[in-house]
C-alpha cells in the first residue's frame, strides 16, 4: 500500500474512533464531570447558607448577651438597692432604740436625782433640826413639829 492510502485508512480509523467516542465515552465523562461541577456549586451554595446562618447566630447571640447583660446589671442595682434599704432600715431601728434607751435612762437619771433630792431634803431638815436644838439648847420634838418639818422640806 501506498502511503496516501495509509493516510487514507488512518484518516477512516480515527474518525471512527472519535464517532465511538464522541458516542459512547464522551457522554459518561460529560455527565461526571457535570455532576462534579453541579456538587460543587450545591457546596458553595450551603457554604453560602451556612455562612449567613452563622452570622445570624452570632448577632443573636450578641443581642441574647446585651439582654443578659443588661439584666444582671438590672438585678445588681436592685440587690445594691434593697440592701441600701436594709442598711437604712437597720439604722433607723437601732437610732429609734438608741433614742428610747437614752429616753429611759434620763428618766431613770431624773427619777435617782429626784430620789437624792428627796433624800437630801430629809438630811438638811434633820440637820436643821439638830441645828436648832443646838441653838435652843433644848430637845425638839419630831414629833411635835412634823408640819413646821414637812413645810421646811417643800421649800428645800
Amino acid at each position: 500500500m501506498s502511503i496516501t492510502g495509509t493516510l487514507i485508512v488512518q484518516m477512516i480509523v480515527f474518525l471512527i474512533l472519535v464517532g465511538f467516542t464522541m458516542k459512547f465515552v464522551w457522554p459518561p465523562i460529560a455527565k461526571a464531570l457535570d455532576d462534579r461541577a453541579q456538587k460543587i456549586a450545591d457546596g458553595l451554595a450551603a457554604a453560602d447558607k451556612a455562612k449567613v446562618a452563622l452570622t445570624e447566630a452570632d448577632r443573636k447571640v450578641e443581642v441574647a448577651l446585651g439582654q443578659a447583660r443588661n439584666e444582671s446589671a438590672q438585678r445588681l442595682a436592685d440587690a445594691e438597692r434593697r440592701a441600701q434599704a436594709i442598711v437604712e432600715e437597720a439604722k433607723a431601728r437601732a437610732t429609734e432604740e438608741g433614742n428610747k434607751i437614752i429616753a429611759a435612762a434620763k428618766a431613770e437619771a431624773d427619777q435617782q436625782a429626784l430620789k437624792a433630792r428627796e433624800a437630801l431634803r430629809e438630811q438638811v431638815a434633820v440637820l436643821a433640826v439638830k441645828g436648832a436644838e443646838q441653838i435652843l439648847r433644848k430637845e425638839v420634838n419630831a414629833g411635835v413639829h412634823a408640819e413646821l418639818l414637812s413645810r421646811l422640806q417643800t421649800e428645800l
